[in-house]
C-alpha cells in the first residue's frame, strides 16, 4: 500500500524514470574488431629497402613515406647492385584488381632510379599492393615482385 501511495505521488516522473532505467541497463554498444595481420612476405619499409635477388643480383625497393598512405603521393626508389637497362616498373592489386599503375622512373645514378605514384584507397582496410619490376641484365629480360601493405600503420 505504501508503494502504490508512493507511485502515485511520483507519477509524472514515471516515464523519466523507466527510460533512465532502460537506457542504463543497455549493453555497452559494440566496437568494430579490426584484426592485425602479420605477413611476413611482404615488405616491410619501416625496416628499409625490401630486397630480392635475381641471378644473383640484387634488386631493392623503398617506398616513401613508409606506410604507403593511399591516394597520396608516394616517391619510389629502386637500387640494384648491377648495371640494368630497360626497367619498367607497374603497381597492381596483388588480391584484387585495382588497375595497372604504371610508374616512370629516372636514373638517379647508375644503379638507382625514382619515380612517383599515388593509387587508390580500398574499403577492405587491408589492401596488398604488388610492385612488378622487369629489367634487362646480361641480354634477357627478368622480373621480380615485391609485394606491400597500403596504409600499413
Amino acid at each position: 500500500m505504501r508503494f502504490v501511495k508512493l507511485l502515485s505521488k511520483y507519477r509524472y516522473f514515471q516515464p523519466l524514470i523507466i527510460a533512465f532505467l532502460l537506457v542504463s541497463c543497455s549493453p555497452a554498444p559494440l566496437k568494430p574488431i579490426i584484426a592485425t595481420i602479420k605477413d611476413d612476405s611482404l615488405c616491410q619499409f619501416t625496416q628499409g629497402y625490401c630486397e630480392q635477388t635475381v641471378d644473383d643480383v640484387i634488386i631493392k625497393l623503398l617506398i616513401t613515406p613508409i606506410n604507403t598512405p593511399s591516394e597520396k603521393p608516394l616517391t619510389v626508389n629502386l637500387m640494384s647492385s648491377e648495371i640494368i637497362s630497360d626497367i619498367n616498373i607497374r603497381i597492381e592489386g596483388r588480391d584484387m584488381f585495382m588497375g595497372i599503375i604504371p610508374i616512370v622512373l629516372n636514373r638517379i645514378t647508375d644503379y638507382q632510379y625514382g619515380g612517383q605514384l599515388i593509387y587508390g584507397s580500398c574499403s577492405s582496410h587491408y589492401m596488398v599492393w604488388r610492385a612488378i619490376v622487369s629489367f634487362t641484365l646480361r641480354g634477357q629480360t627478368k622480373i621480380v615482385i615485391f609485394d606491400f601493405l597500403a596504409d600499413n600503420e
